[in-house]
């Protein structure tokens, strides 16, 4: 058990530095856009050639045939669980602190059972209490960020993380359906290439190209710099695919519903490591009284959440 745990709180770690990266690009100047197009451009060339270093060239075929079988469904689910979600994401970043947006991120768990219940699945009504225990969290947090900044801010700031936050639950939920088949309006895929769980990621990365090429040409920022490159580039590494392996790692040495549930509460120290770094390499302030309180709260409400989850099950 307890090398599962150190195992989530790494993943936990390399996570994180999504959050201080792109708010370091934010204070630099970088242009949100590219912090957040420039990362899937990188893992689109990571995990394609993941693959064929792991002899695996077949399988990179079988994600092109899949994808061009039905291009416009995967350019539908990756725009949505790839692309609104980590663009929202990384706009927040210029007018919130990493912790504000990590703290508001921990949401998604309140989204994921609506997102559920919109394709028709069943969801268990244990945990409410925990849910609303995350909420109250996010609630001091903005609480605390609108006495720091302006009233349009903290808007800014909050509101496209908690789109974002069921953004990307609904594309996850789409691959869910389209592997298993279970809605007629949304297309089977080859389980050949679904059940490879780095062909998942890159046939999303593919679907979101379009979403980032017709976002680019609408906006039209100005070019990224060096160091935007260079962060971006750290950022696809460190959380796309070291935070990604290694989390998924722990999930798949878990044996029973407990250590599945305890490696899933670790993800909620993204949280304690976006404000630490932030403090560190940032010169970031430590939040106030009603900001840790809110801090406290979601990570106490997350971690009882997800156990209250496996008791359900």
């Amino acid at each position: 058990m307890t090398r599962l745990i150190l195992i989530g709180i790494c993943s936990a770690l390399f996570f994180s530095s999504t959050f201080v990266l792109n708010r370091a690009m934010s204070l630099q100047g970088g242009h949100w856009i590219w912090t957040a197009g420039l990362r899937y451009f990188y893992m689109f060339f990571m995990l394609s050639l993941w693959l064929v270093l792991a002899g695996k060239s077949r399988l990179l075929r079988g994600v092109f045939t899949a994808f061009r079988s039905n291009w416009c469904f995967w350019t539908m689910a990756g725009s949505i669980g790839f692309g609104v979600f980590y663009s929202l994401l990384t706009f927040s970043s210029s007018f919130a602190p990493g912790w504000v947006v990590a703290t508001t991120w921990q949401s998604t768990i309140l989204a994921t059972p609506l997102v559920l219940l919109l394709f028709g699945k069943r969801v268990p009504m244990r945990g409410i209490v925990f849910t609303a225990l995350i909420f109250a969290g996010i609630v001091l947090v903005t609480c605390e960020q609108a006495s720091a900044a302006s009233i349009r801010e903290t808007i800014l700031g909050v509101v496209p993380v908690l789109v974002a936050a069921f953004a990307y639950p609904l594309g996850n939920q789409l691959i869910w359906e389209a592997r298993h088949g279970k809605m007629a309006r949304i297309p089977q895929s080859s389980s050949v290439v679904l059940d490879d769980s780095v062909a998942r990621v890159l046939i999303m990365v593919l679907g979101s190209i379009p979403f980032w090429i017709v976002l680019t040409l609408c906006v039209q920022p100005p070019p990224p710099s060096g160091g935007q490159l260079i962060n971006t580039a750290v950022v696809a590494v460190f959380s796309g695919v070291i935070a990604t392996t290694l989390f998924y790692k722990a999930r798949h040495l878990a044996t029973t519903p407990f250590e599945l549930s305890a490696v899933d509460a670790t993800q909620s120290t993204e949280v304690i490591f976006s404000l630490l770094g932030e403090i560190a390499f940032l010169g970031g302030a430590w939040p106030g009284a009603a900001g840790m309180a809110g801090v406290a709260l979601s990570l106490v409400g997350l971690v009882l959440y997800v156990r209250s989850q496996t008791a359900a099950d």
